[in-house]
C-alpha cells in the first residue's frame, strides 16, 4: 500500500496554531487588562466591576483568586513589575493606584495613589531603571510621575484620546516620544 502527501496538507501541517493551555473561570463582569505573572503559575486581572484579582493555579488545575481586590471605580488597565511586585492599576476617576503583593501571593499592599487624569486611564506603563509611571487617558494627555516622589514630570496635550503606550525598558529617555502612540 502506498501513501501520497498532497501539497495543501504539506502546508497545513506546517502552520502554528495557539493552543489554549489553562482557562480561568468566574470572572462575572468584562476583563479589561491581564498579565501573566513570571516563574510563577498566576495572572492578575482588572475589571469593569472594580476589582483587581490575582488568580493561582491550584493542586486541581484550576486557578482561584488568591486576592481579590474592591476598588472605588471601574479598573481599566494594569502594569506589573516582576523584580519589584510592584502593581501599577489604572481607573476609570483617572487615578493610578500603586500596590506591592507580598512574596505568598496572598496580600495588596497600598503604597501610593497618582492623581493623573482627568477622566478614564486607558494605559500605565513603568519603568524600573527611570522610576517613572508613564500614563495616558482619555482626556487626551499622556502624563509620566516618579514613583519615587509620586509627583507630576511632565505631561503632553494629544490631538485626541491617548490609547496605549509601549516604552522600551532597556533605554533611558533616547527615541522616548517615538514610542508613544496615539
Amino acid at each position: 500500500m502506498a501513501a501520497e502527501i498532497k501539497e495543501n496538507e504539506d502546508k497545513q501541517a506546517n502552520v502554528r496554531r495557539p493552543v489554549l493551555l489553562s482557562k480561568i473561570e468566574g470572572t462575572p463582569d468584562t476583563i479589561n487588562q491581564a498579565v501573566i505573572i513570571p516563574k510563577e503559575d498566576g495572572v492578575i486581572s482588572v475589571s469593569d466591576d472594580r476589582t483587581l484579582r490575582v488568580w493561582l493555579k491550584r493542586d486541581s488545575g484550576q486557578y482561584w483568586p488568591s486576592i481579590c481586590h474592591s476598588l472605588p471605580t471601574a479598573v481599566s488597565c494594569l502594569d506589573y513589575n516582576p523584580q519589584t511586585r510592584r502593581l501599577f492599576v489604572g481607573q476609570d476617576s483617572g487615578s493610578i493606584l500603586e500596590f506591592e503583593i507580598t512574596e505568598d501571593y496572598n496580600r495588596l499592599i497600598h503604597h501610593k495613589d497618582y492623581l493623573a487624569h482627568q477622566s478614564r486611564v486607558t494605559a500605565v506603563k513603568f519603568s524600573l531603571r527611570c522610576e517613572w509611571v508613564l500614563s495616558c487617558g482619555k482626556d487626551k494627555y499622556f502624563m509620566w510621575h516618579c514613583s519615587e516622589t509620586g509627583r507630576r514630570q511632565s505631561g503632553y496635550q494629544a490631538g485626541s484620546s491617548c490609547l496605549c503606550i509601549e516604552y522600551p525598558l532597556s533605554d533611558k529617555f533616547s527615541g522616548f516620544f517615538t514610542y508613544f502612540l496615539i
